[in-house]
């Protein structure tokens, strides 16, 4: 599969995906399907995920063109579930993966799912997000999604958008979907 068009990506920026509905992840898909039909190549890591999911196998079939990995543990971290050692390991070495992939020029777009929502459950520092929008290599567009994306992150940002949930029916008692949520 040879996409047309393929060239580079030129001037990349720094995009936001955040809010407390759906759709971030899923944005950051379709914007790496998208520059898979110019020819550009997609880095996704994950930083809170580590449960099989079906972007997963949709990655393998479009593989070189979209890479994901995933950094966390089969389980969701929660208020009530509280980080351990094993996750600031996990989240720290995946940080390290994601930006030797944002400086390897192997890739056009680097997604860092859910880095935000790393934040707030302190497993990365502010820092180091600001690090990655400042170091950022020129032709490379840099996407970060999550929950409670701060002010600062905002601020450094080229592109934010703020999922707003309007209506959903998980509050129907609708379980997640296979192949819709997950």
């Amino acid at each position: 599969m040879t996409p047309k068009g393929s060239h580079h990506l030129g001037k990349g920026y720094v995009q936001v995906y955040t809010g407390n509905s759906k759709g971030k992840t899923t944005a950051a898909l379709g914007l790496a399907f998208r520059a898979m039909g110019r020819g550009l190549k997609t880095y996704i890591g994950q930083f809170m995920k580590g449960q099989h999911c079906s972007e997963l196998e949709a990655a393998k079939m479009v593989c070189p063109y979209i890479t994901i990995e995933q950094y966390g543990k089969g389980t969701f971290i929660h208020v009530q579930n509280p980080h351990q050692e094993e996750d600031v390991r996990r989240v720290q070495e995946g940080l390290a993966k994601a930006k030797e992939a944002m400086f390897s020029g192997k890739y056009d777009v680097i997604v860092f799912d859910e880095i935000t929502t790393a934040h707030y459950s302190h497993l990365i520092s502010l820092e180091e997000m600001l690090e990655i929008t400042a170091r950022k290599p020129d032709g490379v567009e840099v996407v970060f999604t999550g929950r409670y994306a701060p002010p600062e992150i905002i601020a450094a940002a080229d592109l934010v958008t703020e999922m707003v949930e309007v209506k959903h029916y998980y509050q129907k008692g609708i379980e997640a979907r296979d192949g819709i949520e997950r």
